[in-house]
């Protein structure tokens, strides 16, 4: 298209302000290339702002100093053999494993990045050949969102899930201290710390706290790099569609801006990177399994543009995955409002002792304590029909220690959500069947031959508390197995749970540089892309915690030095 009317002109425009994004557009600035970052909501961060922060790259450069320097590149292709299998070209996943490491020194040195390895932290199959017990996964330090000065209120929101007292940011070791404030003078100490901390930000102004913690940490780390180095960036700004010239190449990209059209010319390239379409209905209606629905984690404005340009100009969809998201079992809070609340049931309270996990005829079909992907996994592979919806059941003694999704623990709260449907509440189990409409019998049958096997501490039916990663996250208090505890007195509480997602796995197809295929495996030049745009690398696996952003700051970082390279 050479008679296009270019409003301006930049080598390199990256679509999408997600790790994935801000990887490519921080590459591509080091490399000596002028770059325009674009995005099409109000904020910074999409789906990695509210996330939980993990980055999986084995063999990363803080493997050794966590304990881990024995780990090997022949251990990682095994895991991975046994995990993905051939649901990914073993071309992309050499890829990654060469570049992975190359990225986070690259970003680490240039203070774009900061991560340190998890001494123990379990790959999510740790009892299959090559699997590692830490080392792989990395999470991003803690940052002071004072640093981005004014800025700031344009970085996403974490998920209120992640937050306490209404904006306070937490970890899992916050929350151990919280709920123990009363009970150790260690974690008054801490929690008390905390709060103080929290409560002068408010003071200040900030319209939450500024410790910033997980996904929302590892945004934040990526924008302050951009401001520094003064990368032009542009908020509310969506693409409409890619231009190509005589040649095929994509030339640039048309967007929206202020209620006007400008097209922006990309002498090197463009690199989508919009985070997938799990709001999109109709790719959800040609890529998922049924039943599904708006039932997302991921951010609402992730809609499926960027691929839906791709494809426009003749990129293709990936094939042979394994899964078409990266499922999560979420709960549904549908306010008086109308409104509709989501909770991911990921790493809190599906492994403690005390919880079961039942279907619409009240019999256990999943270890509740693996990964939130498998336990979808496992829904949507129910017989004679998938699992959807399911029901976690508790008794009193644990909703009051543990809490039960968006119900908190220690006596806080909860008659709102009774009310509005999200926890069922009952004096007895009979009783509590009755309100779920699952036959009552089957469900004392159950929860009897479960209490039999939990006061043994082996359940031998789905092996709750077998493996290092169901152990990781239950309480390691409770023995003999940290995952297992019988349902003792009630009252008895549910929560209705569906097959959500965290964020899609089925993308464009690429090659090892990140670069778009078309239906031929032709790269196309000029068109480059990564993140949840991209086919997983993992092709729809979940092999251990992080491998979402590991992928997406990895082949951003790939497209970023490919597009310098390039001609």
């Amino acid at each position: 298209m050479n008679d296009v009317q270019w409003d301006e002109t930049v080598d390199v425009v990256v679509l999408g302000s997600g790790a994935a994004g801000m990887s490519a557009a921080l590459t591509c600035h080091f490399e000596g290339l002028r770059v325009l970052l674009l995005e099409k909501t109000d904020r910074i961060g999409g789906s990695t702002a509210v996330s939980g922060g993990a980055v999986w790259i084995p063999l990363n450069p803080g493997a050794a100093a966590a304990g881990h320097g024995d780990d090997t590149i022949e251990q990682v292709r095994e895991y991975l053999r046994r995990t993905v299998g051939d649901a990914s070209p073993p071309e992309m996943l050499q890829a990654y494993l060469d570049n992975g490491p190359a990225m986070v020194e690259y970003l680490q040195a240039r203070g774009a990045l900061a991560l340190a390895a998890r001494q123990y932290s379990p790959d999510y199959y740790p009892d299959r050949p090559g699997a590692s017990l830490g080392g792989r996964a990395m999470d991003p330090l803690p940052f002071d969102g004072r640093r981005l000065g004014a800025h700031f209120k344009e970085l996403r929101d974490p998920l209120k899930e992640f937050v306490v007292l209404g904006g306070m940011m937490v970890n899992v070791t916050d929350v151990y201290h919280l709920l123990g404030a009363w009970r150790s003078l260690k974690s008054f100490w801490h929690g008390g710390k905390l709060v103080l901390a929290y409560w002068m930000d408010r003071l200040r102004g900030y319209h939450r706290g500024t410790r910033l913690l997980l996904g929302n940490a590892l945004a934040a780390q990526l924008f302050h790099a951009v401001l520094r180095e003064r990368i032009p960036y542009r908020l509310n700004t969506p693409a409409r569609r890619l231009h190509r010239d005589a040649q095929g190449r994509v030339a640039g990209v048309e967007v929206e801006q202020g209620g006007a059209v400008r097209r922006i010319r990309a002498l090197k390239g463009v690199v989508v990177a919009t985070g997938g379409f799990p709001w999109n209905a109709e790719l959800r209606a040609e890529c998922y399994p049924q039943p599904t629905g708006p039932w997302s984690m991921a951010p609402e404005g992730n809609r499926g543009e960027g691929i839906g340009m791709a494809r426009g100009a003749g990129a293709v969809m990936g094939t042979g995955y394994a899964s078409p998201a990266f499922w999560a079992p979420v709960s549904l809070w549908r306010k008086a409002d109308g409104t509709v609340v989501r909770y991911p049931h990921l790493v809190w309270d599906r492994a403690k002792p005390g919880l079961i996990a039942v279907n619409r005829r009240g019999e256990r079909f999943v270890n509740e304590s693996a990964s939130y992907h498998e336990f979808v996994s496992v829904m949507y592979r129910g017989e004679p029909a998938p699992e959807i919806p399911a029901y976690l059941i508790c008794d009193h003694a644990f909703i009051e220690t543990w809490g039960l999704g968006l119900a908190l623990p220690g006596g806080r709260p909860r008659r709102h959500l009774i009310d509005d449907g999200y926890l069922v509440r009952a004096a007895t189990l009979p009783d509590l069947a009755a309100r779920l409409g699952i036959d009552p019998q089957r469900l004392a049958a159950t929860v009897e031959r479960y209490n039999g096997m939990a006061a043994r501490g082996e359940d031998t039916d789905f092996g709750k508390g077998s493996t290092a990663y169901n152990r990781y996250l239950g309480d390691p208090a409770h023995q003999p197995n940290a995952c297992l505890r019988p349902l003792g007195r009630g009252p008895y509480y549910a929560v209705e749970v569906v097959a959500g997602d965290i964020g899609t796995a089925c993308g464009i197809r690429t090659d090892e540089r990140a670069r778009a295929l078309d239906a031929q495996g032709h790269p196309i030049p000029g068109l480059f892309v990564a993140g949840n745009d991209m086919q997983s690398v993992m092709g729809g696996a979940y092999p251990g915690p992080g491998i979402t952003l590991g992928p997406a700051l990895t082949f951003g970082w790939v497209a970023g030095r490919a597009l310098a390279a390039a001609d």
